[in-house]
């Protein structure tokens, strides 16, 4: 009865902030498995805790169970700070479905009081085995002013220099910053495997990227109304580039916006992208899943 009740009484805007909070139903499973190339599973788990279907006991394993049970049996825990990136370190090691990746935000790098200290934290972190990623690094001059920038910079440049003394992946965060993410890759050399993560760029940027031999992510903005700009980059991604990524608990694909986003949902961009650039469904899986392996190594 009370139940009733609150359906009824409810009004349609606060159904809407209820369910903001909530996990979006399990999407239908892809037919050959895919890895979340980039996710935030502390972040995730520490907020929203389990996805629905998960056993609450331990919200990792719940986590990887759901996105498992869905066709996503392999994560990217990445790290934006020294606590999170010796998190996802641990984490890769106790589970086999991650692995891990290691950096300072670009937008932490001015924050910090000892740049240089955090950076040889994270230099010690790239050295262990199931780390197999430096990021997110990379320049953002949306969220950091003129001010901050060279911090940013001089932050980029370590990373680089990190990921090719470890033979890991580049994985670069760039938010309005293409031309100078581009000449600082090219001042300093990129290493072997660079990762545009949640890529956000043109078609044009798309083809320099791809060019460049470079591999691009996408993450749920490819599904939003406004992103046509998104779509015509990934139409021009071969998929022997093209990777998928939630950047969970953010940027959840449609039609679930604005809802916590988590590893499981993966199945939702993917369809997506199937759709946009016309690649069977089935190839773009196997495509996505070698490429995985190709920038990050085997899980197991």
């Amino acid at each position: 009865m009370l139940a009733a009740m609150t359906e009824q009484t409810e009004t349609r805007k606060q159904r809407a902030a209820r369910r903001a909070g909530e996990f979006p139903p399990a999407p239908e499973p892809l037919p050959v498995p895919v890895p979340d190339s980039h996710t935030h599973l502390d972040i995730t788990v520490g907020e929203y805790g389990s996805p629905p279907g998960g056993d609450g006991g331990d919200p990792v394993a719940a986590a990887i169970a759901v996105a498992t049970g869905v066709g996503v049996d392999r994560l990217v825990q990445v790290g934006v700070d020294v606590e999170s990136s010796r998190w996802g370190a641990d984490v890769a090691d106790r589970y086999p479905a991650v692995l891990a990746t290691v950096a300072l935000h670009p937008n932490e790098a001015p924050r910090l009081d000892d740049l240089d200290e955090a950076l040889r934290a994270i230099e010690a972190l790239a050295g262990r085995d199931r780390v197999r990623g430096v990021g997110e690094t990379g320049m953002d001059f949306f969220r950091t002013g003129a001010d901050g920038r060279a911090a940013q910079e001089a932050s980029f440049r370590a990373h680089i220099a990190i990921a090719k003394r470890y033979g890991k992946a580049l994985v670069i965060h760039d938010r309005d910053a293409h031309a100078d993410v581009l000449r600082i890759l090219d001042d300093e050399g990129a290493p072997d495997t660079v990762v545009m993560h949640c890529f956000s760029g043109d078609a044009d940027f798309a083809r320099e990227c791809v060019r460049r031999g470079h591999l691009l992510s996408f993450a749920g903005t490819v599904t939003f109304g406004s992103a046509v700009a998104l779509r015509e980059a990934a139409a021009v991604t071969p998929p022997a580039q093209l990777l998928v990524e939630t950047d969970a608990p953010y940027l959840t694909p449609m039609p679930h916006r604005g809802r916590p986003n988590a590893s499981y949902l993966i199945p939702l961009t993917v369809r997506f992208l199937a759709d946009t650039t016309g690649v069977d469904l089935d190839e773009l899986c196997a495509a996505i899943s070698t490429n995985g392996e190709r920038a990050f190594g085997p899980w197991c």
